[in-house]
């Protein structure tokens, strides 16, 4: 009686569009995909005030790869089943209070900040314990993000300690 339980909780005897991770991938691609429709009904910004790329092409590049990582992750959840947990792992809560912790530093102290203390609580909760790399990637991901933000795209940080001193030299 117990095998058969366990059977029907893997979803191992349903069509592949009644398992979890069909459902689940199936909400992320439809809801991304009519998003990605309505980008373009977006206005075209003239070239004399566009600033870097034209508006709708970000929210664009990003929907799409929002839906090829979700087509990845439903391929992936074929080939190994995801595990039925009885409660959530706790680095989930840790991630969770690591984005409040984002926006409050981000709001009061300063953008680049928050996202170097992100990357290394991050990093942190989810198993790296080597000093030298949380280093890395505190310092690392955030010069991509800038660089990324402020050359590509052509938008600035909002201010704060160390991005008033970047924008006053």
């Amino acid at each position: 009686m117990s095998n058969v339980q366990k059977q029907k909780r893997a979803n191992k005897s349903l069509p592949f569009f009644f398992k979890d991770e069909f459902k689940v991938s199936f909400i992320i691609i439809l809801v991304s995909t009519i998003l990605l429709i309505s980008t373009f009904t977006f206005d075209i910004v003239p070239p004399i005030l566009n600033r870097g790329i034209q508006p709708a092409t970000f929210p664009k590049g990003l929907l799409l790869l929002i839906i090829v990582l979700t087509l990845i992750v439903f391929y992936l959840s074929i080939k190994k089943p995801w595990k039925i947990e009885k409660k959530l792992p706790k680095t989930f809560f840790l991630t969770l209070l690591s984005f409040i912790l984002f926006v409050i530093v981000s709001k009061t102290l300063d953008f680049f900040l928050a996202i170097s203390l992100l990357s290394i609580f991050v990093s942190y909760c989810w198993g790296e314990r080597r000093l030298f790399y949380l280093i890395l990637v505190s310092i690392i991901f955030p010069i991509i993000v800038f660089i990324f933000f402020e050359t590509i795209l052509g938008l600035r940080f909002p201010p704060g300690i160390i991005t008033n001193i970047y924008y006053q030299v």
